[in-house]
């Protein structure tokens, strides 16, 4: 029996995988990737403080269709299942996962990435709202990147500190070893346009390479939440522009 293929043959494979972690056990990840033989970059989705919803799930397959392997760690895996409508409970959760674990978990699904066959060897980091913060936190914590994305990742500027966060990110800036790309919103409270501010003059400080686009009121957190009612069509399309357009860039 012949299949016969079509020249534009476009498929991908989308489920829930168990990530090996580096120091020996695993976590739960949603991967998403082409079918082909490549090579693919890589890119890792940090989800926002809700934890894995539907709407992470679809940006990893949004990636995947464009060419891209797609992984989003489940960083709340070891504390078991998180109602998104208990704001009480989604803010404990967010603050109580420690930045060394966080670290420790993005670190092991960078090099799941590297290691897959089909894998050109570069891998991105992509975060919204808290997810924005681990994004920023890992790219100044590791060598294992090629560009991150930084999408209105708040409490990167703290004075707020708890054994959890013992270090405000932006103390971090002078570690950064791969491009960043920031995209925020103007009526944004956490971050503030006077964050951004800070955060770009850190950058400039310290000579990293980096592009920032600031959308004008009305646009405020959480633009890119289709099922939101924060969500902004003119700046979304946007900012996943400017995205495919960075990625594209730095990891081939």
């Amino acid at each position: 029996m012949t299949t016969n293929i079509p020249v534009n043959y476009d498929a991908l494979l989308a489920e829930t995988i168990n990530i090996p972690l580096l120091e020996g056990s695993t976590i739960s990840g949603y991967y998403a990737r082409p079918l082909g033989s490549g090579p693919f970059p890589g890119v890792i989705v940090i989800f926002e403080a809700f934890g894995m919803m539907p709407h992470t799930k679809e940006m990893v397959r949004k990636f995947a269709a464009a060419g891209y392997l797609a992984i989003a760690p489940d960083l709340y895996f070891r504390e078991g299942a998180l109602d998104p409508t208990d704001m009480r409970a989604v803010m404990q959760r967010m603050g109580g996962i420690s930045d060394s674990q966080a670290i420790a978990d993005m670190e092991s699904t960078a090099q799941f990435l590297k290691r897959q066959p089909t894998s050109n060897g570069k891998v991105g980091v992509i975060g919204h709202c808290s997810g924005g913060r681990h994004s920023l936190l890992f790219a100044c914590n590791t060598s294992s990147l090629d560009a991150a994305v930084d999408c209105y990742g708040g409490r990167v500027i703290t004075e707020e500190f708890t054994e959890a966060m013992p270090t405000a990110v932006i103390d971090m800036i002078q570690n950064l070893q791969c491009p960043l790309l920031g995209l925020f919103g103007e009526t944004d409270a956490n971050p503030t346009p006077d964050h951004v501010h800070q955060l770009e003059q850190s950058l400039v400080a310290n000579n990293k390479q980096y592009e920032f686009t600031v959308y004008p009121d009305p646009v405020g957190h959480g633009f890119f939440c289709e099922y939101r009612p924060s969500y902004n069509q003119e700046a979304a399309v946007d900012g996943w522009s400017q995205i495919f357009r960075f990625f594209g860039k730095h990891l081939g």
